[in-house]
């Protein structure tokens, strides 16, 4: 009986220490929040993709015609969402908006054509990408509704919809604003991104990954 009692009371102090190394290697929401913020810090600060940037504000952003001086490395910081963006270049042709407005369209759909670079910031690696393959290309139905200034899109075809599904991150989205769209290779629209979690796919908001994005937007036929 007594041996019992030992083996019993052994048992229990096992679970209990288990338990309690499980929860102390857990990190909680509000942990890998502050993580993200610093690794997002410390990719601002110096990073080997694109070099130290200088964030902007938006009042700054939208008193330069929403442009960012690419030679000084600008990056605008969006309050609302915590999103960073450079553009590169933003693209001949019409925005999403003046291609509703040209069609006497409240709502337009659109396909657009994407290469891409995605790029951990927490591990410091890239982890997909289109640039390598010149005949891959990948393709999201973008809809627009100038009613109400939003916009909705899904991947149709490509490395974005394989690894995560159709849903297109609102970070991709965003630079939809302010870009223009053209079928013309040379004269397509190019951004840079810094995506927190929140705005990136369902695999960042998951684990709370911030990444890095250069996309290229090409308007596609429909």
């Amino acid at each position: 009986m007594r041996k019992y009692i030992y083996l019993l009371a052994a048992i229990m102090l096992t679970t209990v220490t288990l338990g309690i190394t499980s929860c102390n290697d857990s990190e909680t929401y509000a942990e890998m929040r502050k993580k993200e913020k610093r690794a997002i810090a410390r990719f601002i600060d110096d990073n080997d993709i694109c070099g130290k940037i200088k964030v902007i504000t938006e009042s700054e952003f939208y008193a330069k015609d929403s442009t960012t001086d690419v030679t000084a490395n600008e990056f605008v910081l969006f309050n609302d969402d915590g999103i960073y963006m450079q553009i590169i270049r933003r693209g001949e042709g019409s925005s999403m908006r003046e291609l509703a407005r040209e069609n006497n369209d409240s709502t337009i759909n659109r396909t657009i054509l994407c290469r891409f670079m995605e790029y951990d910031i927490e591990a410091g690696d890239s982890t997909l990408t289109n640039y390598n393959s010149p005949s891959v290309v990948d393709k999201m139905l973008c809809n627009y509704n100038d009613k109400n200034i939003t916009f909705s899109a899904s991947f149709t075809e490509g490395m974005m919809r394989s690894k995560y599904g159709s849903n297109v991150p609102s970070g991709w989205i965003k630079p939809l604003s302010y870009i223009r769209l053209t079928r013309h290779l040379s004269s397509i629209a190019k951004v840079r991104l810094i995506v927190p979690h929140a705005s990136g796919t369902t695999n960042a908001s998951n684990y709370v990954l911030p990444c890095y994005y250069e996309i290229t937007y090409q308007l596609g036929e429909n």
